[in-house]
């Protein structure tokens, strides 16, 4: 019986990935079609009312403000720094072309994602492993429900996860540039330059990647020290200044408008205040109901009239006390999201649409990705140092800190999809395994019958 990844070598790679691409654009053109012109209210993609509003805004020669009240507390007319400016101005610049026109940003997204998010999971894929799991992640990833319905929505997620994606390949690639013999500067500066603007992209999507950057720093930084003999500070100096040039320009532009320094985005205060109010007490609770108050009745109402990045700012250092007066109950708090964060079971509370979304996404998955990732701990044959300076290592870093971040701060299922993305790469890892296991195990079987007929 032939293993899963003698199947696939039969058939040139590049078919089996452009038929992953194909089905991947084309299930992603049907979501964006379905979910249609309109820019409503759909259950994990609410944000997208605030990019459709704040774009129009843009164009119309408002700035980066709203024209009225919202989220979280922003006055109307007053200026906001909480959503994505680069995101923003994408959607804005779709609509300066086709006219206020959702479906057209819709389609774009599922082209271009549609294309880059499993040609990206197969790269990682193939230099993590080899090139049967690439080709396996990126047919989970064509066909993830998640990424599908994540894609047609007008926010941050489809761009943010190519990002993510494209800047975990590109640190491989650097670090495998650091084998003996494969030594090249000028290749190691354009490695380092690319680096530095697929994360400065993904930190003007979100900008709470920046917390992971300098895990991803440390970890190429060592292996490459390891590998090469040498440390290679330039290339990864040119991605933190590109990083750096690319947000700077937005810290200036805040401090023109807020008077005081905000790095990117006024949302982290928010973010650890209400996720970390004693309201919850040590149970907590993904999204607080409108006939709880809501989470403008957590605000103080001696802090309202404050300005967003000042409110966002104060919001933190409360947060922050809440921790301090409470540790104990931060902690079980923090441990009840992990439940929240890794939810793959249907919900009485989640409508149809998110029910399906995630059972035939992350609930069929999830054994699989969890099998990967405990296959991918004990290459043979095993040390510490072969472990730390594998290529799965930077993917298992990312699974960590980032559920770390959420776990600690604020979780939503939503949160965890850039987690998915790969986490679909250990569960093509899994496929191939078990295949070759499952191989093994009859043809032992077959040896044993016959031996037993002779």
């Amino acid at each position: 019986m032939e293993t899963l990844r003698l199947k696939l070598a039969k058939v040139p790679p590049r078919n089996w990935l452009l038929l992953a691409i194909t089905v991947s654009v084309a299930l992603r053109i049907a979501a964006s079609i379905a979910i249609g012109n309109t820019v409503e209210d759909l259950p994990g993609i609410n944000d997208q009312i605030s990019y459709h509003t704040l774009s129009l805004r843009l164009l119309n020669g408002y700035g980066f403000s709203f024209g009225e009240a919202w989220w979280p507390a922003t006055p109307a007319g007053t200026p906001t720094a909480h959503w994505s400016f680069l995101y923003t101005f994408f959607l804005a610049a779709v609509y300066a072309v086709f006219g206020e026109y959702p479906l057209a940003a819709r389609l774009i997204q599922a082209i271009l994602v549609g294309i880059l998010q499993p040609l990206l999971a197969y790269a990682i894929g193939r230099q993590a492993f080899n090139r049967s799991v690439g080709l396996l992640a990126a047919g989970l990833t064509a066909i993830y429900v998640y990424f599908i319905y994540y894609t047609a929505a007008l926010m941050t997620e489809p761009f943010y996860i190519v990002m993510i994606l494209l800047s975990l390949y590109l640190a491989l690639l650097y670090v495998k540039q650091g084998m003996a013999g494969i030594l090249d500067r000028g290749k190691d500066l354009q490695l380092g330059s690319l680096l530095g603007i697929s994360l400065g992209a993904a930190v003007l999507f979100r900008q709470i990647f920046l917390l992971f950057l300098p895990f991803l720093f440390a970890w190429v930084w060592w292996v490459r020290r390891r590998r090469a003999g040498k440390s290679p500070l330039l290339p990864l100096l040119i991605s933190a200044t590109i990083v750096m040039g690319v947000v700077l320009p937005f810290t200036i532009y805040n401090y023109i408008r807020f008077d005081r320094f905000v790095l990117l985005n006024s949302n982290a205060g928010y973010a650890f205040f209400f996720g970390n109010h004693p309201i919850y007490g040590t149970k907590f609770i993904p999204i607080l109901s409108d006939e709880s108050g809501g989470y403008w009745s957590l605000i103080p109402k001696e802090l309202f009239g404050m300005d967003e990045a000042a409110l966002d700012q104060e919001l933190l250092r409360r947060g922050l006390g809440f921790v301090r007066d409470d540790p104990g109950r931060y902690l079980l708090l923090s441990l009840s999201r992990i439940p929240v964060y890794f939810m793959f079971w249907p919900s009485q509370e989640s409508g149809l649409v998110s029910n399906l979304s995630r059972v035939l996404s992350f609930g069929l998955l999830w054994p699989f990705m969890l099998y990967g990732v405990i296959v991918s701990l004990f290459i043979r044959p095993w040390s510490l140092s072969r472990l730390v300076e594998s290529p799965a290592f930077l993917l298992q870093i990312f699974l960590v800190i980032y559920t770390a971040i959420h776990v600690l701060t604020w979780t939503l299922v939503r949160y965890r999809i850039p987690v998915d993305a790969v986490l679909v790469v250990f569960a093509g890892l899994a496929f191939v395994d078990l295949s070759q296991r499952i191989s093994s195990w009859r043809s032992r079987k077959q040896a044993i019958i016959g031996q037993a007929s002779q």
